[in-house]
């Protein structure tokens, strides 16, 4: 028996396009739907109700925190 060497698996990945900013970024997955997706930044723009980031993140990402708004 000789020595068989396994062949690496090549990793697909999917270049992709925000629709409302027009940032890009990369997926491992192919989109059902492209043209509707979105970065995280445009979904919580959209969204600021449902944004539920600890104030650390918001901070580091310069965004005011709920207990800057307070003040």
């Amino acid at each position: 028996m000789g020595f068989r060497s396994k062949r690496k698996r090549e990793k697909v990945t999917y270049n992709y396009q925000c629709s409302l900013t027009g940032e890009e970024f990369v997926m491992t997955e192919k989109a059902a739907h492209p043209k509707e997706l979105l970065t995280v930044k445009a979904f919580y723009e959209m969204n600021p109700d449902l944004d539920d980031r600890p104030a650390i993140v918001k901070k580091k990402l310069g965004l005011p925190t709920t207990t800057d708004q307070k003040n």
